[in-house]
């Protein structure tokens, strides 16, 4: 019998001032009842330049895994979105939960301006939306730390493990977030359910789908 595939799954730390944060909320829930089949591993990030990665790389070291999926908030957004591009730059518009706040800083000064995703991102919306949950991709996963943690991951993939999968989600807020600002936000609970169907898709996907999902500005 063949070993379960390995996931490694993570979200962040509350930031900005918010007291939680929904991609840790939704991370968690998947970790309380995972997809069937998979052997399942989650870390909770620091919301901190340098240090997030120096965390995610450590856990891709003792785990070994054969994905790795990062979650992060992005307030504002109505829908999960699959990250297809990471760039090469922090430029933080608010502090860390450190104190760093660089500006247009590389992330890897010996690394390419951008990396696509190493994941199936076209096909990952897809298993969401049949799911019945809004879902699309995202040409931009900011300058901030979910893209510094996304980038991270994808030059540790380009250098050093070719055969790993990995990307990046962002989910909106939760409705506890929002009560006093008209913002969007998606119950916890979905969130997990569409990272369920982003974990199996990512897995059992070789090629991705070649459909229209770009944007126009």
């Amino acid at each position: 019998m063949s070993p379960l595939p390995r996931v490694l799954l993570t979200g962040f730390e509350p930031f900005g001032g918010e007291d939680v944060n929904p991609s840790w909320q939704a991370v968690s829930l998947v970790r309380d009842t995972p997809p069937d089949g998979v052997d399942l591993h989650t870390v909770r990030l620091s919301c901190a330049f340098g240090t997030a990665n120096d965390e995610l790389h450590a856990a891709v070291r003792d785990f070994t895994p054969d994905l790795v999926l990062c979650v992060g908030q992005a307030g504002g957004r109505p829908d999960l979105t699959v990250e297809r591009v990471a760039v090469n730059v922090d430029d933080a518009r608010i502090p860390d939960n450190a104190g760093n706040q660089p500006v247009d800083e590389p992330i890897a000064p010996d690394g390419p301006a951008a990396y696509f995703a190493p994941l199936p991102v076209k096909a990952c919306v897809a298993a969401v939306r049949e799911a019945g949950l809004p879902a699309s991709v995202s040409q931009t996963a900011g300058t901030f730390v979910c893209n510094h943690v996304f980038y991270g991951l994808s030059h540790l993939i380009a250098t050093e493990l070719p055969l790993l999968r990995g990307g990046f989600v962002h989910v909106p807020y939760a409705p506890e977030q929002v009560k006093d600002r008209a913002l969007p936000s998606l119950p916890v609970s979905a969130m997990a359910d569409g990272l369920r169907a982003i974990i199996t898709a990512a897995l059992t996907t070789e090629t991705d789908l070649r459909v229209p999902e770009g944007a126009t500005h």
